[in-house]
């Protein structure tokens, strides 16, 4: 995984451009299709992935635009993404597209020009400019399977899995806390197998609490993309198998998931 901010947002960019070839062929009536969330068309989709790079660039470049967006957020979030998401749908789809474009460019520049050291503002914690981008490349490869499931199209895995699987580690506390638990106290051993057959590892290799799993399976399972289920995933130990059940890479409150068996 890059561990430079150039090379993540190299990474977020094909993440980008790769959902950006599903879509940008379709008609307008395909931009209609529903997808896998309850409610979302494939425009709803793209409109809320082009809503949310909108808010990113607002926190690397005009911080107190971006408290005043979250402060009209945090009465209703779930309302608000949805309102969000359901006000883009309406707009043209090459419109929506083009406005999509020229977000996610326009992200990608203020990243980049965020001064080193600096923390963005964001909604539970502040982050890096690495760590935004890597969030959003998250998203991105979330909202887009989304999209590829409605389309019928299997996308082969990418190392830039990695960054998927990062964020679901990291968010391993923050999963415990939006469901109302403690934390549990140790640290947790996670081992994936990355799509070329690379070893991934997170935490002590000594830790009694393990998650073990194929990169895509788990990155499925930690954006709530597939049921667990359905995903060739394990746990050892009580508070690893608890984790699984509820683990989420993304911020806001815990969706619903996908059903047992949605996906074959």
């Amino acid at each position: 995984m890059p561990d430079d901010l150039e090379g993540v947002l190299a990474d977020l960019r094909a993440e980008g451009d790769e959902l950006d070839g599903l879509v940008s062929g379709l008609p307008d009536a395909g931009w209609a299709r529903p997808t896998p969330a309850p409610g979302w068309t494939i425009a709803h989709q793209i409109a809320h992935l082009a809503w949310t790079d909108q808010l990113a660039l607002l926190a690397a470049g005009d911080p107190d635009a971006f408290n005043e967006a979250v402060r009209q957020v945090a009465g209703d979030p779930v309302e608000y993404v949805d309102r969000a998401a359901a006000e883009g749908a309406t707009e043209p789809p090459r419109q929506l597209l083009a406005r999509w474009r020229r977000g996610r460019a326009a992200l990608a520049g203020a990243l980049a020009a965020v001064p080193a050291g600096t923390r963005m503002p964001w909604f539970f914690k502040p982050m890096s400019p690495m760590s935004a981008a890597t969030a959003r490349l998250m998203e991105t490869w979330a909202h887009g399977l989304d999209v590829a499931d409605t389309l019928g199209v299997r996308r082969p895995p990418t190392a830039r899995l990695r960054h998927v699987a990062h964020i679901g580690v990291r968010a391993r506390d923050f999963a415990f806390q939006v469901n109302g638990r403690q934390p549990p106290a140790g640290p947790f051993r996670v081992e994936l197998t990355g799509p070329s057959g690379q070893a991934w590892a997170w935490g002590p290799q000594e830790a009694a609490q393990r998650v073990a799993g194929t990169a895509l399976d788990f990155c499925l399972l930690v954006t709530q993309r597939r049921h667990r289920d359905d995903v060739a995933v394990t746990a050892t130990g009580p508070d690893a198998d608890a984790w699984l059940d509820i683990a989420q890479a993304f911020a806001g409150l815990p969706g619903a998931g996908r059903k047992p068996g949605q996906f074959g």
